[in-house]
């Protein structure tokens, strides 16, 4: 798994593709829950590989899917495309987490605990929340270092109700978390139009995401934009920096 996230991301670097941003980000994510299982911290270590296993193939998938012209969801396609588009650093990242999060980690919870109860992970589910916390903290300072504007987002969000979106990684995770609840009382054979509205829903998030309403954030993002590293591999480089 972190091996096919590794070719990912060397792709990335060598054809300068901002596909690898969200990849690095991931990497990084998978490899401490993996840590954490080996480190016995959670209520079943087993289940979590099996469970991590299941949530990067839907990732990575996605990824293969659509290299190979194949059809993906409609907001891993918009990923995907929007890829190319000159969009800041912290906008293609999020683009990503937006779709792995709300879409992809729902269906992963709920197909690992098919005919189990649904119940038995949700202790594990919320470890891995906070685990995710300390990494969106420790990216947030890395981010920085590859966008030196970044900062003004943060002012903007403390000086008005204006934000690029009204986004969160523990808010994302609860809504998952009701909407693996969801599918997982479905049943797998019953859950292709509730995947499909999910789906659709996850699709405006990454459209606010690329387009945010306030014109604020709008120019505040240009703004970032144009001091940022452009280099793929720079900015991979630089955020792997201890």
């Amino acid at each position: 798994m972190l091996r096919q996230l590794d070719v990912i991301i060397d792709t990335a670097i060598a054809t300068n593709s901002r596909m690898g941003l969200f990849a690095y980000v991931y990497r990084r994510t998978t490899a401490q829950i993996l840590k954490e299982v080996e480190l016995g911290n959670f209520e079943d270590n087993d289940r979590m590989v099996k469970f991590d296993v299941e949530f990067a193939n839907f990732y990575l998938d996605a990824y293969h899917a659509y290299s190979n012209g194949l059809e993906v969801s409609r907001s891993w396609d918009f990923v995907f495309k929007n890829a190319k588009e000159p969009l800041t650093i912290l906008q293609h990242v999020m683009l990503g987490i937006n779709t792995h999060i709300n879409l992809d980690l729902a269906m992963a919870v709920s197909a690992v605990m098919r005919e189990k109860e649904l119940a038995e992970i949700e202790t594990d589910y919320n470890t891995v929340n906070r685990i995710l916390s300390d990494i969106v903290n420790e990216m947030q300072d890395r981010l920085g270092r590859v966008s030196p504007l970044l900062f003004m987002l943060d002012w903007a969000g403390k000086n008005s109700d204006e934000k690029i979106i009204d986004f969160s990684m523990a808010k994302a995770r609860e809504v998952s978390w009701g909407n693996a609840n969801l599918l997982w009382g479905l049943g797998m054979e019953h859950q292709e139009e509730a995947i499909k509205n999910i789906d659709g829903v996850v699709l405006k998030l990454s459209e606010l995401i690329k387009t945010p309403q306030s014109k604020i954030i709008g120019f505040l993002l240009s703004l970032i934009g144009r001091f940022e590293e452009r280099n793929v591999g720079k900015v991979i480089a630089t955020l792997r920096e201890d």
